[in-house]
């Protein structure tokens, strides 16, 4: 029997985004109004806050550069994004209509993906673009293989980035690699990276679904055309800024959305039965309790 996929969305599902709602928002910019703009430079990061509602526009300026990306809740910070269920989800590589979700105990859509001009798909190596299957660089990894010390990969920009905003790098989490393509190695399903053939002018957009904080690191190993590792590696990286734009859409276009809403579990793992183990065998899926969406 061939497999299927685990989580399966239907018509309405929250997992799935209606593109009669979003399809107007990535169509329709002329009327958008740029709120934050700000250029990151090669190696570095920044961080900013997005309002529910609006559009963020990441954009390959010179030429093709990897993106690191973290989010979080502007209200609660333990709320970030969860790079694995939305793998789960979607699959390792995401595109327009597919959402980045967030940790328990919350688990809500905080973005929505709704412009990407790169399409990739994927190529004859199975691999895909806008990568969920990898993390950010970081220090420690770099000088386990290569016993050096690098203050400037993508986890250490990103701590940085985030420090005025009172979080620390215990904040900072799995990432969505923006314009990097990556995939498993068929032999072995080893992670391997592919240069990025992002172009000036690219464009990834996300909707915020609620007020957010952002952080982004353009990756010192610049496109990855270049390895980081191993006995190829020790050429300079082909490096290049990223433009980071947020915009306030126009009050139509938001007529009847409202900012996505954290889980309504609220059984607590197990309170509505004293916090005890099940006696015997446990209850059946069929005895959940139903919960008003």
């Amino acid at each position: 029997m061939s497999p299927h996929p685990a989580y399966i969305s239907g018509v309405g599902s929250p997992l799935a985004a209606d593109p009669a709602f979003y399809g107007p928002i990535a169509a329709r910019t002329d009327g958008r109004t740029l709120i934050h703009s700000e250029l990151i430079p090669v190696r570095s990061g920044r961080a900013w806050t997005a309002p529910a509602g609006s559009v963020v526009r990441f954009t390959t300026v010179d030429g093709p550069q990897v993106l690191d990306l973290n989010l979080w809740s502007r209200q609660d910070p333990r709320e970030r994004f969860w790079a694995s269920r939305t793998r789960q989800f979607y699959g390792a590589h995401v595109t327009v209509g597919h959402r980045l979700w967030s940790n328990l105990p919350f688990l809500r859509p905080l973005t929505t993906i709704v412009a990407d001009s790169m399409s990739y798909g994927r190529d004859s190596d199975g691999a895909g673009c806008h990568d969920l299957l990898g993390t950010r660089c970081d220090p420690y990894v770099n000088q386990l293989l290569s016993s050096t010390a690098y203050d400037f990969h993508c986890h250490s920009n990103l701590t940085r980035a985030v420090l005025p905003f009172g979080l620390t790098e215990f904040d900072v989490h799995d990432v969505i690699n923006i314009f990097q393509v990556t995939g498993l190695m068929p032999e072995d399903e080893r992670y391997f990276m592919k240069p990025s053939p992002a172009v000036p002018g690219d464009i990834f957009e996300l909707f915020c679904e609620t007020d957010l904080l952002m952080a982004a690191s353009t990756c010192p190993g610049g496109d990855l055309a270049v390895p980081l590792w191993g006995p190829e590696a020790g050429a300079e990286p082909n490096c290049n800024p990223i433009l980071v734009e947020v915009f306030r859409l126009e009050p139509d276009l938001l007529q009847g959305w409202h900012p996505s809403a954290r889980s309504v579990y609220q059984g607590m793992h197990g309170s509505r039965h004293g916090l005890g183990q099940p006696e015997g065998v446990p209850p059946p899926l069929t005895k959940a309790v139903p919960v008003k969406s």
